[in-house]
Protein backbone atom coordinates (compact mmCIF):
# COMPACT_ATOMS: atom_id res chain seq x y z
CA UNK A 1 0.00 0.00 0.00
CA UNK A 2 0.58 3.92 -0.17
CA UNK A 3 1.08 4.49 3.48
CA UNK A 4 3.43 6.49 5.21
CA UNK A 5 5.71 4.87 8.23
CA UNK A 6 3.56 5.86 11.09
CA UNK A 7 0.28 3.89 8.86
CA UNK A 8 -1.89 6.77 7.70
CA UNK A 9 -1.80 7.30 4.27
CA UNK A 10 -0.73 10.35 2.50
CA UNK A 11 -3.13 13.30 1.89
CA UNK A 12 -3.51 16.25 -0.70
CA UNK A 13 -1.73 19.35 0.44
CA UNK A 14 -4.13 22.27 1.34
CA UNK A 15 -1.68 25.22 -0.17
CA UNK A 16 -3.36 26.75 -3.35
CA UNK A 17 -3.50 30.89 -2.66
CA UNK A 18 -6.49 32.81 -4.11
CA UNK A 19 -4.31 33.87 -6.88
CA UNK A 20 -3.19 30.88 -7.78
CA UNK A 21 -6.81 29.29 -7.57
CA UNK A 22 -7.94 32.38 -10.19
CA UNK A 23 -4.91 30.88 -12.46
CA UNK A 24 -5.56 27.56 -12.40
CA UNK A 25 -9.19 28.86 -12.97
CA UNK A 26 -8.78 31.08 -16.06
CA UNK A 27 -5.64 28.57 -17.30
CA UNK A 28 -7.85 25.52 -17.47
CA UNK A 29 -10.35 27.69 -20.08
CA UNK A 30 -8.10 30.36 -21.74
CA UNK A 31 -7.08 27.83 -24.33
CA UNK A 32 -10.60 28.10 -25.69
CA UNK A 33 -9.83 31.81 -26.82
CA UNK A 34 -7.01 30.83 -28.79
CA UNK A 35 -8.40 28.13 -30.88
CA UNK A 36 -11.98 25.43 -31.14
CA UNK A 37 -14.08 28.19 -30.77
CA UNK A 38 -13.74 29.49 -34.84
CA UNK A 39 -15.60 26.20 -35.78
CA UNK A 40 -18.83 27.92 -34.53
CA UNK A 41 -18.21 30.41 -37.63
CA UNK A 42 -17.81 27.79 -39.65
CA UNK A 43 -22.31 26.69 -38.92
CA UNK A 44 -23.71 29.97 -37.57
CA UNK A 45 -21.60 32.64 -39.24
CA UNK A 46 -20.20 35.75 -37.01
CA UNK A 47 -23.76 36.85 -36.23
CA UNK A 48 -25.08 33.67 -35.14
CA UNK A 49 -22.30 32.77 -32.66
CA UNK A 50 -22.36 35.94 -31.34
CA UNK A 51 -25.91 35.05 -30.18
CA UNK A 52 -24.94 31.64 -29.57
CA UNK A 53 -22.07 32.70 -27.44
CA UNK A 54 -24.36 35.44 -25.55
CA UNK A 55 -26.76 31.99 -24.47
CA UNK A 56 -23.65 30.24 -23.92
CA UNK A 57 -22.40 33.50 -21.63
CA UNK A 58 -25.22 33.95 -19.14
CA UNK A 59 -25.38 30.06 -19.06
CA UNK A 60 -21.69 30.07 -17.25
CA UNK A 61 -22.27 33.26 -15.26
CA UNK A 62 -25.54 31.76 -13.45
CA UNK A 63 -23.99 28.65 -13.12
CA UNK A 64 -20.38 29.81 -11.85
CA UNK A 65 -22.36 31.86 -9.37
CA UNK A 66 -24.55 28.84 -8.53
CA UNK A 67 -21.80 26.53 -8.38
CA UNK A 68 -19.60 28.24 -6.16
CA UNK A 69 -22.38 27.43 -3.33
CA UNK A 70 -21.85 23.39 -4.13
CA UNK A 71 -18.08 23.98 -4.06
CA UNK A 72 -17.57 25.89 -1.11
CA UNK A 73 -20.22 23.84 1.01
CA UNK A 74 -18.43 20.29 0.27
CA UNK A 75 -15.05 21.40 -0.84
CA UNK A 76 -14.22 17.86 -1.63
CA UNK A 77 -11.65 16.48 -4.59
CA UNK A 78 -14.84 14.97 -6.32
CA UNK A 79 -16.57 18.16 -7.29
CA UNK A 80 -19.80 17.45 -9.19
CA UNK A 81 -19.56 13.60 -8.39
CA UNK A 82 -19.43 14.44 -4.78
CA UNK A 83 -22.93 16.68 -4.80
CA UNK A 84 -24.82 14.55 -7.16
CA UNK A 85 -23.76 11.75 -4.60
CA UNK A 86 -25.47 13.78 -1.64
CA UNK A 87 -28.25 14.52 -3.49
CA UNK A 88 -29.57 11.59 -5.22
CA UNK A 89 -26.93 8.60 -4.11
CA UNK A 90 -25.07 6.16 -6.06
CA UNK A 91 -26.36 6.50 -9.18
CA UNK A 92 -26.47 10.11 -9.60
CA UNK A 93 -22.75 10.48 -8.65
CA UNK A 94 -21.49 7.97 -11.01
CA UNK A 95 -23.76 9.82 -14.11
CA UNK A 96 -22.18 13.21 -12.76
CA UNK A 97 -18.51 11.34 -12.31
CA UNK A 98 -18.46 10.01 -16.02
CA UNK A 99 -19.88 12.65 -17.06
CA UNK A 100 -16.94 15.00 -15.33
CA UNK A 101 -14.58 12.43 -17.08
CA UNK A 102 -15.54 12.56 -20.10
CA UNK A 103 -15.20 16.32 -19.57
CA UNK A 104 -11.70 16.78 -18.74
CA UNK A 105 -10.40 13.52 -20.23
CA UNK A 106 -11.23 14.82 -24.01
CA UNK A 107 -10.22 18.39 -23.29
CA UNK A 108 -6.37 17.58 -23.20
CA UNK A 109 -6.58 15.64 -26.22
CA UNK A 110 -7.71 18.86 -28.14
CA UNK A 111 -5.85 20.93 -26.37
CA UNK A 112 -2.61 18.89 -27.20
CA UNK A 113 -2.94 18.41 -31.34
CA UNK A 114 -3.78 22.72 -31.28
CA UNK A 115 -0.54 22.95 -29.51
CA UNK A 116 0.60 20.36 -32.05
CA UNK A 117 -0.84 22.32 -35.00
CA UNK A 118 0.48 25.88 -33.69
CA UNK A 119 4.45 24.42 -33.36
CA UNK A 120 3.28 23.30 -36.93
CA UNK A 121 2.57 26.39 -38.14
CA UNK A 122 6.20 27.69 -36.84
CA UNK A 123 7.81 25.01 -38.21
CA UNK A 124 6.15 22.67 -40.68
CA UNK A 125 8.78 20.43 -40.18
CA UNK A 126 7.85 19.70 -36.75
CA UNK A 127 5.06 16.66 -36.73
CA UNK A 128 1.60 17.81 -35.08
CA UNK A 129 1.00 14.21 -33.86
CA UNK A 130 4.66 13.66 -31.97
CA UNK A 131 4.41 17.48 -30.31
CA UNK A 132 0.40 16.41 -29.30
CA UNK A 133 2.30 13.07 -27.60
CA UNK A 134 4.98 14.67 -26.32
CA UNK A 135 2.80 17.37 -24.25
CA UNK A 136 1.40 14.58 -22.15
CA UNK A 137 5.00 13.05 -21.41
CA UNK A 138 6.25 16.39 -20.38
CA UNK A 139 3.10 17.72 -18.03
CA UNK A 140 1.92 14.73 -16.56
CA UNK A 141 5.97 14.62 -15.37
CA UNK A 142 5.39 17.89 -13.97
CA UNK A 143 2.53 17.27 -12.10
CA UNK A 144 3.62 14.23 -10.76
CA UNK A 145 6.00 16.71 -8.33
CA UNK A 146 3.08 18.21 -6.27
CA UNK A 147 0.51 20.71 -6.34
CA UNK A 148 2.86 23.93 -4.99
CA UNK A 149 4.98 23.57 -7.84
CA UNK A 150 2.07 23.06 -10.74
CA UNK A 151 -0.05 25.60 -8.95
CA UNK A 152 2.90 28.23 -9.29
CA UNK A 153 3.89 27.24 -12.78
CA UNK A 154 -0.43 27.64 -13.98
CA UNK A 155 0.13 31.38 -12.01
CA UNK A 156 2.96 32.30 -14.55
CA UNK A 157 1.61 30.72 -17.85
CA UNK A 158 -1.86 31.97 -16.81
CA UNK A 159 -0.62 35.41 -16.40
CA UNK A 160 1.86 35.07 -19.74
CA UNK A 161 -1.00 34.22 -21.77
CA UNK A 162 -3.24 36.78 -20.21
CA UNK A 163 -1.22 39.48 -21.11
CA UNK A 164 -1.06 37.73 -25.06
CA UNK A 165 -4.36 38.35 -25.12
CA UNK A 166 -4.59 41.90 -24.35
CA UNK A 167 -1.62 42.77 -26.82
CA UNK A 168 -3.28 40.38 -29.91
CA UNK A 169 -6.69 42.86 -29.22
CA UNK A 170 -5.22 45.76 -28.78
CA UNK A 171 -2.72 45.42 -32.12
CA UNK A 172 -6.09 44.26 -34.40
CA UNK A 173 -8.50 46.50 -32.72
CA UNK A 174 -7.48 49.56 -35.21
CA UNK A 175 -8.14 47.01 -38.56
CA UNK A 176 -11.03 45.93 -36.97
CA UNK A 177 -14.31 46.68 -39.36
CA UNK A 178 -17.94 46.24 -38.51
CA UNK A 179 -18.55 45.59 -41.99
CA UNK A 180 -16.07 42.99 -42.31
CA UNK A 181 -17.65 41.26 -39.34
CA UNK A 182 -21.41 41.07 -40.67
CA UNK A 183 -20.15 40.06 -43.95
CA UNK A 184 -20.75 36.72 -45.72
CA UNK A 185 -23.88 35.89 -43.27
CA UNK A 186 -26.82 34.89 -44.00
CA UNK A 187 -29.58 37.44 -44.96
CA UNK A 188 -31.41 36.48 -41.36
CA UNK A 189 -29.83 34.84 -38.38
CA UNK A 190 -31.04 31.04 -38.80
CA UNK A 191 -32.37 29.29 -35.44
CA UNK A 192 -30.83 26.20 -36.54
CA UNK A 193 -26.96 28.09 -37.14
CA UNK A 194 -27.21 29.12 -33.61
CA UNK A 195 -28.06 25.94 -31.65
CA UNK A 196 -25.48 23.95 -33.56
CA UNK A 197 -22.65 27.17 -32.94
CA UNK A 198 -23.69 25.97 -29.16
CA UNK A 199 -20.49 23.65 -28.59
CA UNK A 200 -18.26 25.91 -29.68
CA UNK A 201 -19.33 28.65 -27.93
CA UNK A 202 -18.71 26.46 -24.91
CA UNK A 203 -15.61 26.04 -26.20
CA UNK A 204 -14.66 29.70 -24.61
CA UNK A 205 -15.42 28.83 -20.73
CA UNK A 206 -15.63 24.79 -20.71
CA UNK A 207 -13.26 23.10 -17.78
CA UNK A 208 -14.06 26.62 -15.25
CA UNK A 209 -15.65 24.20 -13.25
CA UNK A 210 -12.54 22.19 -12.34
CA UNK A 211 -11.26 24.14 -9.87
CA UNK A 212 -13.93 22.13 -7.92
CA UNK A 213 -11.58 19.67 -8.74
CA UNK A 214 -8.60 21.10 -6.19
CA UNK A 215 -11.17 22.33 -3.68
CA UNK A 216 -9.14 20.04 -1.03
CA UNK A 217 -5.90 21.74 -1.69
CA UNK A 218 -6.91 25.12 -1.13
CA UNK A 219 -6.20 27.61 1.74
CA UNK A 220 -9.62 28.36 3.60
CA UNK A 221 -11.59 27.31 0.93
CA UNK A 222 -14.62 29.02 1.92
CA UNK A 223 -12.84 32.08 1.13
CA UNK A 224 -10.43 31.49 -1.75
CA UNK A 225 -13.06 29.71 -3.98
CA UNK A 226 -15.36 32.34 -4.46
CA UNK A 227 -12.84 34.58 -4.93
CA UNK A 228 -11.16 31.82 -7.68
CA UNK A 229 -14.18 31.42 -9.10
CA UNK A 230 -15.76 34.92 -9.70
CA UNK A 231 -12.69 36.60 -10.63
CA UNK A 232 -12.11 33.88 -12.94
CA UNK A 233 -15.29 34.10 -14.89
CA UNK A 234 -15.29 37.72 -15.79
CA UNK A 235 -11.93 37.66 -16.68
CA UNK A 236 -12.90 34.89 -19.22
CA UNK A 237 -15.88 36.66 -20.08
CA UNK A 238 -13.97 39.81 -21.39
CA UNK A 239 -11.31 37.90 -23.04
CA UNK A 240 -13.87 35.56 -25.23
CA UNK A 241 -16.11 38.69 -26.21
CA UNK A 242 -13.04 40.37 -26.99
CA UNK A 243 -11.71 38.01 -29.27
CA UNK A 244 -14.37 36.45 -31.02
CA UNK A 245 -15.82 40.09 -31.89
CA UNK A 246 -13.03 41.75 -32.93
CA UNK A 247 -11.40 38.75 -34.82
CA UNK A 248 -14.20 38.13 -37.23
CA UNK A 249 -13.78 42.19 -38.34
CA UNK A 250 -10.26 42.03 -39.30
CA UNK A 251 -10.90 40.32 -42.97
CA UNK A 252 -12.68 37.40 -44.57
CA UNK A 253 -14.00 35.38 -41.52
CA UNK A 254 -14.34 32.83 -43.13
CA UNK A 255 -10.71 31.84 -43.87
CA UNK A 256 -10.52 31.01 -40.19
CA UNK A 257 -13.23 29.14 -39.30
CA UNK A 258 -11.93 25.38 -39.48
CA UNK A 259 -8.39 25.87 -38.52
CA UNK A 260 -6.44 25.26 -35.24
CA UNK A 261 -4.61 28.34 -35.17
CA UNK A 262 -7.00 31.46 -35.70
CA UNK A 263 -5.22 34.13 -34.11
CA UNK A 264 -1.91 34.16 -35.91
CA UNK A 265 -3.93 34.01 -38.51
CA UNK A 266 -5.93 36.71 -37.71
CA UNK A 267 -2.90 38.71 -37.07
CA UNK A 268 -1.68 37.72 -40.60
CA UNK A 269 -4.75 39.68 -41.98
CA UNK A 270 -3.99 42.25 -39.97
CA UNK A 271 -0.80 43.24 -40.15
CA UNK A 272 0.56 41.38 -43.80
CA UNK A 273 1.72 38.05 -44.64
CA UNK A 274 5.46 38.43 -43.68
CA UNK A 275 4.93 40.80 -40.67
CA UNK A 276 6.99 38.79 -37.80
CA UNK A 277 3.87 39.63 -35.18
CA UNK A 278 2.06 36.28 -36.40
CA UNK A 279 4.88 33.93 -36.15
CA UNK A 280 6.28 35.87 -32.36
CA UNK A 281 2.02 35.11 -31.65
CA UNK A 282 1.82 31.70 -32.34
CA UNK A 283 5.17 31.43 -30.41
CA UNK A 284 3.50 33.41 -27.48
CA UNK A 285 0.45 31.31 -28.01
CA UNK A 286 1.56 28.75 -26.85
CA UNK A 287 1.48 29.62 -23.46
CA UNK A 288 -2.37 29.57 -23.52
CA UNK A 289 -2.50 26.29 -24.94
CA UNK A 290 0.34 24.68 -22.46
CA UNK A 291 -1.89 26.47 -19.19
CA UNK A 292 -4.64 25.15 -20.30
CA UNK A 293 -3.33 21.62 -20.99
CA UNK A 294 -1.43 21.63 -17.35
CA UNK A 295 -4.37 22.74 -15.38
CA UNK A 296 -6.59 20.39 -17.43
CA UNK A 297 -4.38 17.56 -16.53
CA UNK A 298 -4.72 18.26 -12.47
CA UNK A 299 -8.62 18.26 -12.65
CA UNK A 300 -9.10 15.06 -14.62
CA UNK A 301 -6.30 13.53 -12.33
CA UNK A 302 -8.21 14.82 -9.11
CA UNK A 303 -11.84 13.35 -10.57
CA UNK A 304 -10.08 10.16 -11.28
CA UNK A 305 -8.68 10.30 -7.92
CA UNK A 306 -11.79 10.80 -6.38
CA UNK A 307 -13.82 8.07 -8.20
CA UNK A 308 -11.35 5.40 -7.39
CA UNK A 309 -11.49 6.86 -3.38
CA UNK A 310 -15.10 6.34 -3.22
CA UNK A 311 -14.79 2.82 -5.63
CA UNK A 312 -16.18 3.64 -8.75
CA UNK A 313 -12.79 2.84 -10.14
CA UNK A 314 -9.69 0.49 -9.32
CA UNK A 315 -8.58 1.59 -5.87
CA UNK A 316 -5.29 1.48 -7.26
CA UNK A 317 -5.98 4.75 -9.21
CA UNK A 318 -6.71 6.46 -5.73
CA UNK A 319 -2.93 6.11 -4.38
CA UNK A 320 -1.29 8.98 -3.58
CA UNK A 321 2.68 9.70 -3.45
CA UNK A 322 4.51 9.38 -0.41
CA UNK A 323 7.27 11.83 -1.17
CA UNK A 324 4.61 14.26 -3.56
CA UNK A 325 1.24 13.75 -2.47
CA UNK A 326 0.03 13.29 -5.97
CA UNK A 327 -2.20 10.82 -7.05
CA UNK A 328 0.16 9.55 -9.70
CA UNK A 329 -1.70 6.90 -11.03
CA UNK A 330 -4.61 8.65 -11.88
CA UNK A 331 -2.61 11.21 -13.97
CA UNK A 332 -0.75 8.88 -15.80
CA UNK A 333 -4.30 6.17 -16.22
CA UNK A 334 -5.67 9.65 -17.29
CA UNK A 335 -2.51 10.44 -19.81
CA UNK A 336 -3.10 7.03 -21.31
CA UNK A 337 -6.86 7.74 -22.29
CA UNK A 338 -5.71 10.89 -24.07
CA UNK A 339 -3.18 8.99 -26.05
CA UNK A 340 -5.94 6.96 -27.54
CA UNK A 341 -8.15 9.92 -27.86
CA UNK A 342 -6.14 11.79 -30.00
CA UNK A 343 -6.16 9.25 -32.40
CA UNK A 344 -9.61 9.01 -32.58
CA UNK A 345 -11.11 11.86 -34.25
CA UNK A 346 -10.87 15.50 -35.43
CA UNK A 347 -10.72 18.70 -32.78
CA UNK A 348 -13.93 19.58 -33.48
CA UNK A 349 -15.66 16.04 -32.74
CA UNK A 350 -13.14 15.78 -29.26
CA UNK A 351 -14.86 19.00 -28.34
CA UNK A 352 -18.18 18.25 -28.81
CA UNK A 353 -17.93 15.10 -26.90
CA UNK A 354 -16.13 17.47 -24.33
CA UNK A 355 -18.63 19.64 -24.46
CA UNK A 356 -21.51 16.96 -24.27
CA UNK A 357 -19.83 16.12 -21.01
CA UNK A 358 -19.71 19.19 -19.52
CA UNK A 359 -23.40 20.21 -20.34
CA UNK A 360 -24.77 17.35 -18.41
CA UNK A 361 -22.77 17.90 -15.43
CA UNK A 362 -23.82 21.44 -15.09
CA UNK A 363 -27.20 19.85 -15.60
CA UNK A 364 -27.03 17.58 -12.54
CA UNK A 365 -25.07 19.82 -10.36
CA UNK A 366 -28.02 22.22 -10.57
CA UNK A 367 -30.50 19.42 -9.79
CA UNK A 368 -28.27 18.85 -7.11
CA UNK A 369 -27.80 22.26 -5.72
CA UNK A 370 -32.11 22.18 -5.63
CA UNK A 371 -31.99 18.87 -4.29
CA UNK A 372 -29.18 19.69 -0.75
CA UNK A 373 -30.98 22.94 -0.39
CA UNK A 374 -34.37 21.43 0.52
CA UNK A 375 -32.47 17.73 1.47
CA UNK A 376 -29.78 19.88 3.71
CA UNK A 377 -31.43 23.20 4.81
CA UNK A 378 -28.55 23.54 7.72
CA UNK A 379 -25.73 22.45 5.62
CA UNK A 380 -23.16 25.50 6.38
CA UNK A 381 -23.27 27.32 2.71
CA UNK A 382 -20.15 30.32 3.02
CA UNK A 383 -21.02 31.42 -0.12
CA UNK A 384 -25.07 31.14 -1.19
CA UNK A 385 -26.17 31.39 -5.12
CA UNK A 386 -27.48 35.11 -5.24
CA UNK A 387 -31.47 35.87 -6.07
CA UNK A 388 -32.41 31.92 -5.47
CA UNK A 389 -33.97 30.20 -7.04
CA UNK A 390 -33.93 32.29 -9.94
CA UNK A 391 -30.19 32.27 -10.81
CA UNK A 392 -29.54 28.49 -10.47
CA UNK A 393 -32.68 28.07 -12.67
CA UNK A 394 -31.60 30.17 -15.68
CA UNK A 395 -28.56 27.95 -15.53
CA UNK A 396 -30.75 24.95 -15.36
CA UNK A 397 -32.70 26.17 -17.91
CA UNK A 398 -29.73 27.05 -20.38
CA UNK A 399 -28.08 24.05 -19.59
CA UNK A 400 -31.12 21.93 -20.87
CA UNK A 401 -31.53 23.85 -24.02
CA UNK A 402 -27.85 23.63 -24.48
CA UNK A 403 -27.85 19.48 -24.21
CA UNK A 404 -30.39 19.64 -26.61
CA UNK A 405 -28.76 21.61 -29.17
CA UNK A 406 -25.70 19.76 -29.17
CA UNK A 407 -27.23 16.03 -29.45
CA UNK A 408 -29.93 17.26 -32.13
CA UNK A 409 -26.84 18.71 -34.68
CA UNK A 410 -24.80 15.87 -33.10
CA UNK A 411 -26.55 12.72 -33.20
CA UNK A 412 -24.21 10.23 -33.68
CA UNK A 413 -21.45 11.73 -31.00
CA UNK A 414 -24.49 12.29 -28.34
CA UNK A 415 -24.88 8.31 -29.44
CA UNK A 416 -21.44 7.20 -28.34
CA UNK A 417 -21.59 9.44 -25.72
CA UNK A 418 -25.25 8.28 -23.58
CA UNK A 419 -24.08 4.82 -25.13
CA UNK A 420 -21.18 5.03 -23.10
CA UNK A 421 -22.92 6.43 -20.26
CA UNK A 422 -25.54 3.31 -20.60
CA UNK A 423 -22.98 0.44 -20.97
CA UNK A 424 -21.31 2.00 -17.69
CA UNK A 425 -23.93 2.64 -15.76
CA UNK A 426 -25.33 -0.84 -16.24
CA UNK A 427 -21.94 -2.74 -15.64
CA UNK A 428 -22.03 -0.71 -12.62
CA UNK A 429 -25.03 -1.90 -11.00
CA UNK A 430 -24.35 -5.14 -11.64
CA UNK A 431 -21.44 -5.08 -9.54
CA UNK A 432 -22.67 -3.23 -6.87
CA UNK A 433 -26.14 -5.81 -7.14
CA UNK A 434 -23.55 -8.80 -7.22
CA UNK A 435 -21.11 -7.55 -4.57
CA UNK A 436 -24.77 -6.84 -2.12
CA UNK A 437 -25.71 -10.75 -2.63
CA UNK A 438 -22.32 -11.58 -1.59
CA UNK A 439 -22.53 -9.52 1.37
CA UNK A 440 -25.95 -11.01 2.53
CA UNK A 441 -24.80 -14.42 1.62
CA UNK A 442 -21.68 -13.98 3.90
Amino acid sequence: MNDAPDGRRPQLDRVISATQLWAIAVGMVISGEYFGWNYGWEVAGTVGFLISTIIVTIMYVTFIFSYTELTTAIPHAGGPFSYAHRAFGQIGGFIAGFATLVDFLLAPPAIAYALGSYTHFLNPAIPIMGTALATYVVFITINLFGIKQSARFSLIVTILSVLELVVFLIIILPCYDNDRFLANNPPSVEPGGVFAGIPFAMWFFVAIEGVAMVAEEVKNPHKTIPRGYISSILTLVILALGVMILSGGVGDWRQLSNLDHPLPETLTMALGKNNAWSKVFASLGLFGLIASFHCNTISYSRQIYALAREGYLPKILSQISLKYHTPHWALIAGGLVGFLAIFTGTTNEIIILSVLGAVVMYLISMLSLFVLRKKEPGLHRPFKAPLYPYVPAVALILSVVCLLAIVYYNRWLSLIFFGGLGISLLAFVLKYIIFTSKKVIN
